[in-house]
């Protein structure tokens, strides 16, 4: 394994953590960290419901973190982290904030504009390119999306 592999899985474990605050409060459970020289500089979790905001997405949220705590909006030297595919907001705000690489964990079939529909973030008409990495704790952040889409079922009898 290496030591990319090891940094990559362990911040990922950051972010699943992220997913589970979302989870806890009622939320879609994506989690994600933003990463700049090793350290955590944005959290962020789905706070849709709870904020009646339609955009924040866990990625917007770490990434507006991220911004505030570098003092830029330009996040040139980052890594995002997120436990699901990004949606094409979310992919298209990498773009924007110059975010160098993305990590993520499942492909998500119905949103996902990183793999699974679009290519977003390599697409060569636009001025920034985002390096990938998927299927990091693919099963772990699955899991999680399943557990909490079978407990929503339950609640509503369905």
């Amino acid at each position: 394994m290496t030591d990319q592999h090891q940094v990559d899985l362990s911040f990922m474990q950051e972010a699943l953590e992220q997913g589970r605050k979302a989870y806890a409060i009622g939320e879609i459970p994506i989690g994600s960290v933003v990463v700049y020289e090793g350290r955590v500089v944005g959290r962020g979790h789905n706070l849709r419901e709870r904020d009646n905001d339609p955009v924040a997405h866990a990625e917007v949220v770490a990434i507006r973190e991220a911004a505030q705590t570098l003092g830029s909006w330009r996040l040139t030297g980052c890594t995002l982290y997120v436990t699901i595919e990004p949606c094409p907001m979310c992919a298209g705000a990498l773009v924007m904030a110059r975010i160098d690489r993305l990590v993520y964990g499942a492909a998500d079939p119905k949103a996902g504009a990183v793999d699974s529909l679009f290519d977003l973030v390599r697409d060569p008409r636009l001025n920034h390119r985002v390096d990938v990495t998927a299927g990091v704790l693919r099963e772990d952040c699955a899991d999680l999306m399943q557990a909490f889409f079978r407990q929503l079922r339950i609640r509503k009898g369905v």
